[in-house]
Formats: structure tokens, C-alpha cells, sequence
């Protein structure tokens, strides 16, 4: 059977690489002559695109598929992603599944083919093993993302990682890293341009590993400024890739923004050394200080893991007083998760590290959140009474029949903007506009005004 005039609709869950990655598939199904719709518009073949980084995010998903599922009998379902690479077993079971594709193998267009023209049993299992991950396929927004606004766009240069974290199941769900060449990456961002896309944001497990032959990843950035493009921002960089070459270059550039999100961890060493990291708070600390010092309005925001086993009360207040001393603008804290076939599944199970009571990793989480509300609360308030160019990617109408914009400095803050328009075509979706900053929202939001 013809899949012209199928339609298929995705959901996508978790981080910005699975949204470029969706984007991508999509697009290579709208070549293969499927429509790009969504779930409302009754599409034939429904993609969830999973996520596995915690137990909540597994929750999440499984949650998501069965109610997908529920409201939408008469439609093929497809999952796709992390979850579906580690845990295929679990996934089979559910009814209405009716394929299950790995990291690699959720890039195959066949295997969506087959599925619609009902060519195949039921479900459907198709998992490579993370040993066998050698090869890496795009991902990118695109014109089939239903991005009507198209200012921000996510662009994946790399796939993979080498770093073997103790608690981390990336290797196993995405295997080793990887790199697409600089041509391809190049030619995808001016296609970005072209299309209208402000702003290209560089995707993958760790971007600061990126190499490819003899580029590396400051050697692509240097590629990527020659594209017409009003911003490019750096997705997440471990602490130990940053150096002064790309310091100097974030600060020289006129289109790579002043935002670094560097993932800590933890403020501890005893727990960095088990976590396998590859750094210590004084590398971290010193390349943070080194970022802040050198860019001028630089966003600096951070993850910390809460409840790392082995963790204990004193490791938490060297957390606290860590990250109290460093100038970071957000965090994002996460409760610890141990995950299957992780050094550190293997270690509780030996009881070579004992579990933190979840108790009380609830209350360390809480508090970490509030010193991160806090600094994000400091940080923002210097930003009042200065001006911006905002890029502006979303509008909504009030209850009091105002329209309220929102959109992103470069350096990564959330501007809320009310103007009196009220007709579609007013609307500030998708300009770069100067805006004066008046305050600072409960919500740790600027709220600002237009100048001419």
C-alpha cells in the first residue's frame, strides 16, 4: 500500500537532541511521501519519541504511551528512543504497541512502512546492541515540526560518549561518541537560515567532544559563524572541555551567545570521584570563574545530582557552600536515579554504596531548589533597568485582552512583554526586538517593554 496521504504525528520526550532527532525522522517520512500532521488530525502512524535518563522519565513515558494509546485506538504506535533501547521487554508488553526501535534502529524508514502497510507481526522489536553503534544519523528542526514561528532550531552535531560515568546509562543506550562530519553540519544550518530560524542551537550527548578527522569542536564553530544566522548557542559542555580557545572565541563572536550550561554534579570530590567524573570542584571552580571573568553578561547554569549513594550530610553542606560561592545564574537539580547496568547498580547491589533514605534526599533536593531560586532570583535582578535584544518565540492572550510575548536575550533570559495588539499579524513571534527591563516576575521571569 502507498503511504501517500498517511499521516503521522509525533510526541516527543526528554532533551533537545531527541526533539532535533524527531524532526529528522520526520522529515525523511515526509520524503517518503507520508503527511506530517498531528495526533488531533487522526494521523495513521503515531511516533513517541522516549526518554530514559531517571526513573521519573521512565514513569513519564509509560504513562504518555498508554494514554496515547487509549485516545487513539485506530492508530498504528510506534516507540521509539532510549526507553525503547533499554527496556524493550518492559515496553512489549503493553497493549497497542506496535513497534518497539532502538537508538540507531528508530532512523530506518522501512520499519515505519511496514508497520502502516500492516506487512509485519506485532509488536515489532528491532534493538541493536550499544556495541554496535557505529554509525550516526542526523538530526535537526525542520519544516515538518509543525514550528510555525520558526526562531529557535536545534542542530545535532554528535552522538554518543566515552566518559562512562558511574551512574550514567548513555553509553549503553547510545554507545560510544561520534561525530557528524562539518560539511553536513555546515549545509543543515545554512538550510536553517534559509528557512527563517534565528537561532541554531548545537545538539548531541557531549558537543565538547566533538571531532571529525582534524576539526574539532572550536574548529566547527568557526565554520558555523560564517553562516547567516543571528545566534548560535552552545547546548550543554562538560567543565573539562571548556578551555581559552573557546573562552576567546564565545567572547570575540558576534553570533555565538554568552551562555554555558556546565553540568556539576556535585560540589563534593569524595562523590565526583565516585561518580567517575572527570574533574574536581577546583577545575570546575576554576573554569567557571575563568567563563565569568572573561564574557561579559555571561548565563552560567548548572545540574546537580541530590542523594548520590554514599552521600552524606557533610558531602551535601560541601554541596551547598560550593555552589553558594560560585556565580551561577540557574540549576537544575536532579534527585539521584540508579540505573540498570550502571557501575553504580552494580556497586548498591554489592552494597559497596548504600542508598541515601528517600526521605532524605527529598529534603536535600528542596533546598538545593531553593538556593538555585535564589541565585536565579540574584542573578536576574541585575538585568533591570538595562536593554536587550529579544528574540521573541511565543505569544498568548491575556485575560485582560492584552497579548503577552515572550521570548530570550542572548545570554538566556526569559523576557515577558504585554502589548495592546491584538491581531495575529501584530504579534512580536519570531522578531528580534530592543527591550527595556523593568522587573522581575514571582516566576524569576523579566518583565519588560518595547522601544522603538
Amino acid at each position: 500500500m502507498s503511504n501517500n496521504h498517511k499521516r503521522v504525528a509525533a510526541v516527543t520526550l526528554g532533551c533537545k537532541l531527541n526533539y532535533a532527532e524527531t524532526s529528522a525522522i520526520l522529515d525523511n517520512l515526509s520524503m517518503q511521501g507520508w503527511n506530517v500532521s498531528s495526533i488531533a488530525e487522526g494521523a495513521e502512524l503515531i511516533i513517541i519519541h522516549t526518554c530514559a535518563v531517571t526513573k521519573t522519565a521512565e514513569q513519564k513515558c509509560r504513562q504518555k504511551i498508554r494514554s496515547i494509546i487509549r485516545k487513539n485506538p485506530d492508530s498504528r504506535i510506534a516507540v521509539i528512543g532510549c526507553y525503547a533501547q533499554l527496556h524493550p521487554e518492559s515496553l512489549s508488553i503493553i497493549n497497542g504497541i506496535d513497534a518497539i526501535l532502538g537508538s540507531n534502529d528508530k532512523f530506518t524508514v522501512k520499519w515505519y512502512n511496514d508497520i502502516a502497510n500492516d506487512s509485519i507481526l506485532r509488536p515489532f522489536v528491532k534493538v541493536s546492541q550499544h556495541g554496535t553503534m557505529d554509525a550516526i544519523y542526523p538530526g535537526y528542526s525542520s519544516s515538518s515540526e509543525m514550528n510555525h514561528d520558526r526562531t529557535r532550531a536545534f542542530l545535532k552535531i554528535q552522538d554518543g560518549c566515552d566518559y562512562g560515568c558511574s551512574y550514567c546509562t548513555i553509553p549503553l543506550i547510545r554507545g560510544r561518541s561520534r561525530s557528524l562530519s562539518p560539511e553536513q553540519i555546515v549545509e543543515r544550518a545554512r538550510i536553517l537560515a534559509s528557512s527563517g530560524y534565528r537561532e541554531i542551537v548545537l545538539t548531541g550527548v557531549n558537543i565538547g567532544d566533538y571531532r571529525y578527522n582534524s576539526t574539532g569542536f572550536c574548529g566547527l564553530l568557526h565554520m558555523l559563524e560564517e553562516v547567516d544566522i543571528s545566534r548560535i548557542r552552545i547546548s550543554s559542555i562538560e567543565p573539562d572541555i571548556i578551555d581559552s580557545e573557546l573562552i576567546s572565541l564565545v567572547t570575540q563572536s558576534k553570533k555565538i551567545v554568552p551562555h554555558f550550561h556546565i553540568p556539576l554534579q556535585s560540589g563534593s570530590d569524595s562523590i565526583l570521584k565516585a561518580m567517575g567524573r572527570h574533574y574536581d570542584t577546583a577545575l570546575y571552580r576554576s573554569k567557571v570563574m575563568q567563563v565569568f571573568e572573561s564574557i561579559s553578561d555571561c548565563t552560567i547554569g548548572a545540574d546537580v545530582i541530590v542523594g548520590y549513594p554514599g552521600e552524606n550530610e557533610e558531602d551535601f553542606l560541601r554541596i551547598c557552600r560550593f555552589i553558594e560561592e560560585l556565580p551561577l545564574a540557574y540549576l537544575h537539580v536532579f534527585s539521584c536515579s540508579v540505573r540498570p547496568g550502571t557501575l553504580l547498580a552494580e556497586q548498591i547491589a554489592n552494597r559497596e554504596r548504600l542508598p541515601v533514605e528517600p526521605v532524605e534526599v527529598a529534603k536535600r533536593s528542596r533546598e538545593l531548589t531553593e538556593l538555585g531560586r535564589k541565585k536565579e532570583a540574584a542573578f536576574n535582578a541585575r538585568f533591570v533597568g538595562r536593554q536587550f535584544m529579544v528574540l521573541f518565540e511565543e505569544c498568548e492572550q491575556t485575560q485582560k485582552g492584552v497579548l503577552l510575548s515572550s521570548g530570550y536575550t542572548r545570554n538566556y533570559l526569559r523576557v515577558l512583554v504585554e502589548s495592546s495588539c491584538s491581531l495575529p499579524e501584530q504579534t512580536l513571534s519570531g522578531t528580534e526586538r530592543l527591550v527595556l527591563i523593568d522587573a522581575v516576575s514571582e516566576d524569576l521571569n523579566l518583565k519588560g517593554r518595547l522601544l522603538s
